[in-house]
């Protein structure tokens, strides 16, 4: 059984079924062949349709009767609705993190955002996964386990719209830069200057993915 471990098979099929919706490695208009998935990843097919399931709850799939579980395709509807929620939970979680983190929980938060950045130089994949990393990483020292989990769980929704925000050129530059600001302010644990970055940085987000949507490039990017 191939990189799966028995005893945690299905939270292991959920992360790796999930990881490839996200990085977009399944069609969003064909049915997923779950013949063929279980076979490549050397299980049945009843844990693959709990692990399925687990995704549908998340909202990352949809199944339909008698045609079997689809990706749910990328909507505005849907990114509006997800950043609207991280506006206002983020920036204060990120605020009341940044005046609670330890040293170790700090030094947690540069190496991600150093992973992030060579990633995203690199433009290779997992760019969405680093920066979903970078992010929880500021907001997990608030102790606050259920506003965390809810951000975590909004993040997974919003990483497909992440790599649709950073196809035109010049935005991943951009990303970088705010992000290095937001972790600067973090570190410093100005909480009024983490609470305006986070928002102003969520705001761009959404703000462009609103005109790509619309068919057209933000101010200043170049295709």
């Amino acid at each position: 059984m191939t990189g799966i471990i028995v005893r945690n098979l299905s939270e292991q099929l959920v992360d790796l079924v999930r990881d490839r919706i996200l990085a977009g490695q399944v069609d969003v208009d064909r049915a997923i062949r779950q013949d063929a998935l279980a076979a490549e990843l050397g299980v049945s097919k009843i844990p693959l349709r709990e692990a399925l399931t687990r995704l549908e709850q998340e909202g990352l799939v949809r199944s339909r009767a008698n045609r079997g579980y689809f990706v749910r395709e990328l909507t505005i509807a849907e990114a509006e609705e997800v950043y609207a929620l991280r506006l206002k939970l983020e920036p204060e979680v990120a605020a009341q993190a940044s005046a609670n983190a330890s040293e170790q929980e700090q030094a947690v938060a540069m190496q991600t955002l150093a992973q992030l950045d060579a990633a995203t130089n690199a433009h290779g994949d997992g760019v969405g996964a680093f920066n979903r990393a970078f992010h929880v990483a500021l907001l997990r020292p608030s102790r606050q386990p259920i506003t965390t989990t809810m951000l975590e769980r909004l993040h997974v929704l919003g990483e497909r719209y992440v790599r649709k925000h950073l196809e035109p050129l010049g935005r991943d530059q951009r990303a970088n830069d705010e992000h290095a600001q937001l972790l600067e302010s973090w570190l410093s644990r100005d909480t009024a200057a983490v609470r305006e970055r986070m928002f102003a940085h969520i705001e761009q987000t959404v703000l462009d993915l609103r005109r790509e949507f619309r068919g057209g490039a933000a101010i200043g990017d170049e295709r």
